[in-house]
């Protein structure tokens, strides 16, 4: 196979875990990582880390992805819910219900794949930058051709991760905590006041879990959602401070997972006008030039209320993605564990 690169973004760690890796940082969450996690399990008390699949209740903050639908199967001429079954085969007493769903993978909590974000990007120092993702894929085929003729990233799908599963050790930053609902772009001088403050200690192969307090707002708002959420409420990571960009790296976390919808804070190149760079520095460094997987609108409160509570931080992560071959993005249904 002709290699895909000869020279690396900088600052990335493509190569670093094998030419044809498509896992990227999921590497650092090894068995032994799993092991270690387990031991935060010390009640057995289980706490659901995802919205319901229809908060956001509307696409007011995001026109292009709606909340699910649900659509009755037909059978036989019937619409199949509530259907006694007798219609169809007289004497049978069943009574069937079957749907289909239509879902945007990431209207709410979910995963970001690889390919969801790449960067524009020359691989051989030659001239003539093309669009790229992790480790120096295409989002489609080598020979740039959508399998089949059907759309999906068959390089750096979600299927890759939901293979490998996710099972490792949550640690929770409570940025809450420190900046209540102010809409802050939070840099590395703010976080390391907060994980000091905290106690928090972050180490290699953890999921780093952000808890901004967006999510809380989505359920309060419900149908009412203010369409300028993003820019007025709640703490995000700053993406233009690049301390924080260096200790993401540094931190050997092997994903990073927000209450809010985008990890980081979107409007500061914005509100500056537009020049030349990502839009989304975060996701470009985690996505593209790392291989870390971004989790967005998870549902924080409760666990975060009991590790208050009993002194904790850390806590038994589950989260895969839906096995969905070349999907960019997965709805997810975490669970945590104390």
């Amino acid at each position: 196979m002709t290699k895909r690169w000869t020279r690396r973004p900088e600052g990335s760690n493509w190569g670093d875990f094998g030419e044809d890796d498509q896992l990227g940082r999921l590497n650092l969450l090894t068995a032994e990582n799993t092991r270690k996690a387990a031991e935060e399990i010390k009640q057995g008390l289980r706490f659901c880390l995802s919205l319901p699949l229809d908060i956001p209740a509307t696409n007011a903050t995001n026109a292009r992805r709606l909340p699910p639908e649900l659509k009755p199967i037909v059978r036989d001429g019937h619409v199949a819910f509530g259907l006694p079954l007798g219609l169809i085969h007289e004497g049978f007493t069943d009574v069937n219900s079957d749907e289909a769903m239509v879902i945007y993978s990431q209207h709410s909590t979910q995963w970001d794949s690889f390919a969801h974000m790449g960067s524009m990007f020359d691989p051989t120092g030659e001239g003539g930058a093309k669009p790229l993702a992790y480790n120096g894929y295409s989002v489609f085929n080598e020979n740039g051709e959508a399998r089949q003729g059907k759309v999906g990233a068959w390089n750096l799908g979600i299927e890759h991760m939901a293979r490998q599963c996710v099972q490792g050790r949550g640690v929770l930053v409570d940025l809450v905590a420190h900046f209540g609902r102010e809409n802050k772009a939070v840099g590395y001088d703010d976080l390391m006041r907060v994980l000091e403050a905290d106690g928090v200690e972050i180490e290699e192969g953890d999921i780093a879990c952000l808890y901004t307090g967006y999510a809380d707002v989505l359920i309060e708002q419900g149908e009412d959602l203010d369409p300028e959420l993003p820019t007025k409420q709640c703490p995000a990571l700053d993406g233009w401070d690049d301390k924080l960009l260096k200790w993401i790296d540094d931190s050997g976390i092997s994903v990073l997972a927000s209450d809010n919808r985008a990890v980081e804070y979107e409007y500061g190149r914005l509100k500056d006008g537009i020049e030349r760079g990502p839009g989304m520095p975060i996701h470009e460094l985690c996505l593209f030039k790392l291989g870390i997987h971004l989790g967005e609108m998870w549902y924080f409160a409760e666990i975060s209320r009991w590790l208050k509570a009993n002194g904790r931080y850390r806590f038994f992560v589950t989260a895969p993605p839906l096995h969905v071959p070349g999907a960019v993005g997965s709805p997810a249904n975490p669970i945590g564990t104390v």
